[in-house]
């Protein structure tokens, strides 16, 4: 039986590229004849990433699975240390991001090539990140973590419940959040 955690992570790992390249697809057209829904549904995403991802996914993978994997099975060394690594740049990358966004949004068109240069930079790592996990990381995980590990892994990521993921209604608090991303964001995961 496999375990809920490892669904869980694939799972996510699917929302965010979903996420990633709606997110892509929307810079790639830019603010065309609305700029105003065009930075809110863009602020929306990346506050998305922000607060799931970054503060849910990645830290339960660096404190619980990598050293379980690592422990397990030390020839993943390389891999941890450069997905560790790379969850240190993605987590403050976000939030330069955004800071980049607003520049663009309230200072105007000189702003917008900085944002974009630092947005294909941080897509791009992000999807190898995740490309790396499922195709080295989870591979040994399935191979050598033992049914107590599972358990707390799985109890650990049970919590996550990322409402992207298509499994989970968003907490009240994420309600309007999760609406404006929905409605106004470009498929494949909004009606924009």
């Amino acid at each position: 039986m496999t375990p809920s955690s490892l669904k869980i992570i694939r799972d996510e790992h699917s929302s965010l590229a979903a996420m990633l390249q709606s997110t892509r697809m929307l810079v790639e057209r830019g603010p065309q004849d609305d700029a105003r829904n065009f930075f809110d549904v863009l602020r929306a995403m990346l506050f998305y990433i922000d607060e799931f991802p970054e503060r849910l996914h990645h830290p339960k993978e660096t404190e619980l699975l990598f050293p379980r994997v690592l422990k397990a099975a030390p020839e993943t060394a390389t891999a941890i240390a450069r997905l560790d690594h790379d969850h240190e740049y993605t987590e403050k990358a976000v939030r330069d991001l955004q800071h980049l966004l607003i520049a663009w949004e309230l200072m105007g068109e000189s702003r917008r090539a900085a944002f974009t240069k630092a947005f294909t930079r941080y897509v791009d790592l992000y999807l190898a990140h995740m490309h790396l996990e499922e195709q080295e990381i989870l591979p040994a995980a399935v191979k050598h973590l033992t049914a107590e590990d599972w358990k707390a892994l799985d109890a650990a990521f049970e919590a996550n419940r990322d409402p992207l993921t298509g499994h989970h209604a968003p907490e009240k608090d994420y309600e309007r959040l999760f609406s404006r991303i929905v409605m106004a964001a470009p498929s494949p995961i909004g009606l924009g």
